[in-house]
């Protein structure tokens, strides 16, 4: 029981060190609110994601205003956009969007839109905000190629961008530290067999490694399966740096006097690994993973990017960005970059956080 207040105390004093940290509890708190976004992506997104209207390709985005006048003057507030008033360049065969102010169009909370199961169980229709009337369309972001809404994509793209940054470093973090605390806590022929393996894997060249991999899914393959094997491999990859720092802690760690004292108490092995030797050097894995998650969301935004992660009709950050990968796109839309800026602002939180969390574990930080 002692041992076990002693624990909590230690997690106590780490919590109170880290809200002292501005950077780090900023990242906290905006972390939080991505994966907030990931888990209620259907409630926050105004509009369907995969609606499309040819008659708003590339609408640019509308700005919200609060007030309205009415034909005497008077002002009263009530959030909305103007529609489109739109015009065909016959030279160039563009179409350019000009707003319309006599075109209203009502925006208000808790509105009737799209069906969904919210948190996949509880069917409804409302959202937090969006137009009024159903039958109306806002691009609060602008829209695509195919006229769909930007922000709603983006919103739906957070669950799978996020997600599949924490599935596939949990996935790493159980190979890391199974592998890497076996390979130091036994050394002999475990250490001499892990580590070539670890060599060989960290050899080889990452992008060739992750376009053999991901070519290797069949293209007939079910969206969800293809979500779960591109997690799978950069699980595979990504394990073998934690796996290091773990053995090289637990080969420093396995001579010290309490861990003897753990053994010679009849302690088993995974005891001793588990509640004597893994809170040792929580701060590092801590460090490690924190620093992992953003490195697997840039891994899987930049094989969708490339064409061979996810695919449509899966809505990803990577997905999303493939609609600006030509000169025309970029001229035309430059509104399609707003999923690369929540990918900067994912991983600068991610990583705020895991220094955050790293300094206030560190029993050495002053």
């Amino acid at each position: 029981m002692a041992h076990n207040a002693d624990y909590d105390g230690q997690w106590r004093l780490i919590w109170r060190r880290f809200r002292k940290h501005k950077l780090g509890f900023a990242g906290l708190l905006v972390t939080a609110a991505i994966y907030l976004v990931a888990v209620f992506a259907e409630f926050l997104a105004p509009a369907d994601p995969n609606a499309i209207s040819p008659r708003n390709t590339y609408a640019p985005p509308q700005s919200l205003h609060f007030f309205v006048t009415d034909k005497e003057g008077n002002s009263s507030f009530q959030p909305h956009v103007l529609g489109y008033k739109t015009k065909i360049d016959y030279d160039s065969g563009r179409r350019t969007f000009e707003e319309n102010p006599h075109k209203v169009i009502p925006v208000g909370f808790f509105v009737k839109g799209h069906d969904y199961k919210l948190l996949g169980l509880i069917p409804t229709e409302r959202h937090l905000f969006g137009p009024v009337k159903s039958r109306d369309r806002i691009y609060l972001l602008g829209a695509d190629r195919l006229g769909r809404d930007v922000l709603s994509r983006m919103i739906y793209g957070t669950r799978v961008s996020m997600s599949i940054g924490l599935v596939g470093v949990t996935l790493s973090l159980v190979l890391g530290v199974l592998l890497g605390g076996a390979s130091g806590y036994f050394g002999g022929w475990v250490d001499l067999v892990v580590q070539r393996v670890i060599e060989f894997l960290q050899s080889l060249p990452s992008i060739p490694l992750w376009i053999g991999l991901a070519a290797a899914i069949p293209a007939s393959t079910p969206p969800v399966q293809t979500y779960l094997l591109i997690t799978v491999i950069l699980s595979i990859i990504g394990w073998t740096g934690l796996a290091r720092v773990v053995r090289g802690k637990f080969l420093s760690l396995k001579t010290e006097d309490f861990v003897k004292a753990a053994r010679l108490d009849g302690c088993s092995v995974p005891r001793v690994l588990v509640r004597h030797m893994m809170p040792s050097f929580a701060s590092h894995i801590i460090a490690v993973v924190t620093l992992a998650i953003p490195g697997m969301i840039v891994a899987e935004t930049s094989l969708s990017f490339l064409g061979i992660g996810l695919q449509q009709p899966v809505v990803s950050w990577g997905v999303l960005l493939q609609e600006a990968q030509n000169i025309r796109a970029i001229s035309t839309a430059p509104w399609l970059f707003w999923p690369g800026f929540m990918v900067v602002v994912a991983v600068l939180a991610l990583n705020f956080l895991g220094d955050g969390l790293r300094d206030a574990a560190d029993p050495y930080a002053t």
